[in-house]
């Protein structure tokens, strides 16, 4: 018998936060969907912890054309230009289905969709629900799926990608008690989110463990730009517990001031001109270079005051952070708040065609696992609109694919059910070995970078993937598993970073210097595969 349970659809869909569920309402229209997640569905993954909004031209005075040259110029030039077209052209229709799907968003005094500005854009146009807009987004998904008759299996964990002939072809999955579980599908969607808890200190869900790039990467796809990750400004400090719980940037787009301990509003040194509203890669690097030279507090951070703003007005538009600091003991009313920058967002990720294809036949990716949309840095309000924009283009071409012979290779469930034997007879301890990934990439593969720790970092990667791994019953070999694709997407991150040679975005080395701007960048993706390893270099570069 080759699993306990097989699953058979025209379309499985791996992920179930805003852009895996994006994707199962669209490819329904086509046929049987499955829809995979490793938590529960709309309630589980990172879309519904967004707070902060979606970005969206929908005034006269903003443009189509003013959003794309922000999100060029705020991810270092580094995006592929055509996933940026798709992004800001489709983004207003994608806004509209949500609307008329039923998410209530704030609206202005005209009963206009109100919009607040974010870093690095220069015009307001992040869309909001007060401060918990992913839980709208995916409240709304969530009732639109339920009425598409599209099959949810909650709490099975994929483990790999099944492929015959080069092609994917489904998934083998994990159940609850550790039982395997083997997807067959005429097209599968990769929407498996980030992965930066591989870093000791993470905004990301407990599902944000990269699954998704480890899965792509050893099934044969390619990836781009994986370097770039994303640390987020402002992550709570304390309590212990509560570090790197996210301070969204609304608290800045709302008027929220960064001081040190001087009282001094230092984004005046490194962007005068838009201060707490510069770029994610810029405040972080700021907020980090401030505490490394000794002007944080005791706790490790700097100050986010919005004292100066009338307590109703924190009330009514950031009534999530209120809460959650009150919780710590720490009235945002009456004090700042302590924050620190904490790992984020991944930018880059599987490699993309607009129709979110991937390199691979029968594969296709959307939302935070792949890359080239946001290039080096993403725009804070890109992310969401990302989720709907691709979740639809990838729930549709994965549709329209046509049907096909169904084949599962006995040879590859086999080596897989070897995989799992060897887990239930190992030695090492997942739990202690996620532990120490997470601190060998948070000190060595950080904000500020060099060749030496990258390597460091990378031989510690190396030397833990190979252990091996001990799983205590069959329902703790999703741990062993999970630590697995810890341990491949942290290894993708650290070789992509010792391939670029230069400081763009949120890559940042100390031990290189980068004399050239970043639109006339004598580099492009970096791209790495099961065949190798590359970073794209101009005609005449060494």
């Amino acid at each position: 018998m080759l699993a306990s349970e097989i699953v058979d659809c025209h379309v499985l869909v791996i992920g179930s936060g805003g852009a895996g569920v994006r994707a199962a309402i669209e490819a329904s229209r086509y046929g049987d969907v499955a829809l995979v997640s490793k938590s529960i569905a709309g309630k589980g993954g990172c879309t519904t912890m967004a707070e902060g909004g979606y970005n969206a031209v929908l005034r006269e005075a903003d443009s189509c054309t003013i959003h794309r040259e922000d999100t060029l110029r705020g991810g270092a030039y580094l995006n592929d230009p055509a996933l940026v077209d798709a992004l800001v052209t489709e983004a207003p229709e994608r806004m509209a289905d949500l609307i008329r799907w039923g998410a209530v968003f704030d609206v202005t005094g005209e009963r206009k969709i109100a919009q607040r500005p974010f870093g690095g854009q220069r015009f307001p146009r992040t869309c909001y629900a007060g401060d918990r807009t992913g839980h709208e987004i995916m409240a709304t998904l969530m009732e639109r799926l339920d009425a598409t008759g599209a099959e949810v299996l909650n709490e099975y964990a994929v483990i790999d990608l099944l492929t015959e002939g080069g092609r994917v072809t489904g998934a083998a999955a994990l159940d609850t008690r550790g039982d395997l579980v083997l997807l067959q599908a005429d097209s599968t969607v990769l929407a498996t989110g980030g992965g930066t808890q591989v870093y000791d200190i993470s905004t990301n869900s407990a599902a944000g463990t990269g699954d998704g790039f480890a899965l792509g990467y050893r099934a044969g796809a390619e990836l781009i730009d994986m370097e770039m990750v994303q640390f987020h400004p402002t992550g709570a400090v304390y309590p212990y517990d509560a570090r790197g719980r996210l301070v969204t940037e609304a608290v800045r787009g709302e008027g929220g001031f960064l001081l040190n301990t001087r009282g001094e509003r230092f984004m005046e040194r490194y962007d005068p001109e838009r201060l707490e509203l510069s770029t994610r890669d810029v405040v972080a690097r700021a907020i980090a270079t401030e505490i490394l030279e000794g002007r944080g507090t005791d706790q490790g951070g700097v100050y986010l005051d919005v004292t100066h703003l009338a307590p109703g007005e924190i009330e009514t538009r950031l009534p999530v952070m209120l809460e959650q600091f009150l919780a710590f003991g720490v009235d945002i009313r009456k004090e700042p708040m302590v924050v620190a920058p904490t790992a984020h967002h991944i930018m880059g990720g599987l490699a993309i065609t607009p129709e979110c294809r991937t390199t691979l036949p029968g594969l296709f990716a959307c939302g935070e696992v792949t890359g080239g949309v946001h290039g080096a840095n993403r725009l804070g309000g890109n992310a969401l609109a990302d989720t709907q924009v691709f979740g639809k283009r990838a729930g549709e071409a994965a549709g329209k694919a046509p049907k096909r012979e169904k084949k599962i290779d006995p040879e590859q469930v086999e080596t897989l059910k070897g995989m799992l034997d060897a887990y239930l007879a190992g030695s090492a301890n997942p739990a202690a070995v996620r532990r120490e990934l997470k601190i060998a990439m948070w000190n060595g593969a950080g904000i500020f970078r060099t060749a030496d720790e990258l390597g460091g970092a990378l031989a510690t990667i190396d030397r833990l993937a190979g252990l091996p791994l001990r799983a205590a019953s069959p329902q703790n070999l999703i741990e062993c598993c999970t630590v697995r694709n810890m341990c491949t997407t942290a290894s993708l991150v650290v070789r992509s970073a010792l391939l670029r040679p230069e400081n763009r975005g949120a890559h940042v080395r100390k031990d290189v210097t980068t004399s050239w701007e970043p639109a006339a960048s004598l580099y492009g993706h970096t791209r790495i595969s099961l065949q190798g390893a590359r970073i794209e270099q101009r005609e005449g570069t060494a």
